[in-house]
């Protein structure tokens, strides 16, 4: 036992996700050094406890200032506890519980969204569940500038301790939107001014040769399924990515920033100096 945890404690034992309390707001479990330091820049007011390893208290020297300054509890703690707390081996030294962001319907992300024609990029996925997937997709979105990852309000997808972690801090910045059904949000997408495209493996125009709209929302199915047929019909544009053939295609999140990127090269990157 960590001479400097002390007894056991009912502190000790809780699980990965920090469990909900009748008459208490939710709250979330995350862990990563520049996950817990995005979210303390972000949102420190949501900040409920923080668990650190002694070796990441330098870092944190700000975060324990604040903590003590607005009487926020805080622990130091070893290894295996940190692993018990947020069931990963991966936690960095350090784990903060923060109140849980009120869910951001899709109508109020479009009013805060510039308006048609200002350029903007949203994902919507369907069928992704892997939380890894959806960290790296999250810190691909915002290197790129996108507005927002959509999955339907029937998705359990969520901003876990594990996406979190592998999205470097970047699920501060783009939001997961619950979406109502794709029909419905489609026609709300479509008339803010976006168009839809499918990813396809097969069939598809290639990414590299095709135009792609300044207001666009990128549709990516889950691997292995793919999305559903109706969302591949429904689209105006289905998009592939040329490759070498030896793999039928990349994985969902290596092919979100592929696509990203040339939708960024297309209507965000600044045009080359004269020669």
């Amino acid at each position: 036992m960590n001479p400097r945890s002390g007894p056991p404690s009912p502190w000790r034992t809780r699980p990965a996700a920090a469990r909900p309390v009748a008459g208490r707001p939710p709250e979330q479990r995350i862990h990563g050094v520049n996950a817990c330091l995005a979210a303390f820049a972000r949102r420190r007011d949501a900040l409920r406890k923080v668990y650190l390893d002694e070796a990441r208290i330098p870092l944190f020297k700000e975060v324990l200032a604040w903590c003590v300054s607005r009487r926020v509890g805080y622990r130091v703690v070893g290894g295996a506890d940190l692993e018990r707390l947020t069931g990963s081996r991966h936690h960095e030294g350090v784990c903060f519980d923060l109140l849980k962001p009120s869910p951001l319907p899709l109508d109020a992300l479009l009013q805060r969204l510039p308006a048609p024609p200002s350029p903007s990029l949203l994902l919507w996925l369907d069928g992704v569940g892997n939380p890894h997937n959806l960290g790296a997709l999250l810190r691909s979105a915002a290197h790129f500038g996108a507005d927002g990852v959509l999955v339907p309000a029937s998705s359990n997808l969520d901003v876990s301790g594990a996406a979190a972690r592998v999205a470097e801090g970047a699920a501060e910045f783009v939001p997961l939107v619950h979406a109502a059904t794709a029909p419905d949000a489609w026609a709300a997408l479509r008339g803010a001014g976006y168009r839809i495209a499918a990813t396809v493996p097969r069939e598809g125009a290639s990414l590299y040769a095709t135009g792609l709209p300044a207001r666009l929302v990128l549709v990516l199915g889950a691997e292995g399924e793919g999305m559903q047929p109706t969302m591949i019909a429904d689209a105006d544009l289905r998009l592939g990515i040329p490759g070498s053939g030896q793999v039928e295609s990349l994985n969902v999140a290596a092919s979100a920033a592929v696509l990203l990127g040339e939708w960024w090269r297309q209507n965000r990157s600044p045009p080359a100096p004269p020669a």
